[in-house]
């Protein structure tokens, strides 16, 4: 089982995490290379640098928390002529929290004023020691999350 970092905007992690037609996760603009590095059974947390795509208010926030689901990436007519590949999340209850207070403790900050270096890169994987700070600061249940 491993753990990973997701980025989106809080408005596209939120529509993810509460389709009607389930929680679903997309990376990268939708390209498929990334999320078939992530299996069922691991555990992803939604970070969102701002609100909306393309700008706009600061959200600097983790979003939502969840585990993969068994089966592959799958392609999802959006319209328009996008066809993102997806991933099926289970996601936990868990409260929005900002990223702001865990900078100190994360593993992952290599470097305290260049912290949001890795997040341009839309997925990378994290410690286990890492993803249960940020299930803490979400309130979100180890349980749920195999812990």
């Amino acid at each position: 089982m491993r753990n990973w970092i997701a980025v989106a905007s809080a408005e596209h992690a939120r529509r993810g995490r509460d389709d009607a037609g389930g929680g679903f996760m997309q990376v990268c603009h939708g390209r498929l290379a990334p999320i078939r590095r992530v299996r069922p059974g691991d555990r992803v947390a939604y970070y969102a640098p701002g609100l909306a795509m393309g700008g706009g208010p600061r959200c600097q926030s983790f979003v939502s928390i969840g585990v993969v689901q068994p089966g592959e990436p799958y392609a999802f007519d959006m319209g328009g002529g996008f066809v993102p590949y997806r991933r099926g999340v289970a996601y936990v209850p868990a409260r929005e929290a900002s990223i702001l207070p865990l900078l100190d403790v994360l593993e992952f900050v290599d470097d305290r004023q260049h912290w949001g270096y890795k997040f341009r890169f839309g997925l990378f994987e994290i410690g286990d020691s890492d993803m249960r700070r940020i299930a803490e600061a979400m309130e979100a249940s180890r349980v749920l999350l195999h812990f």
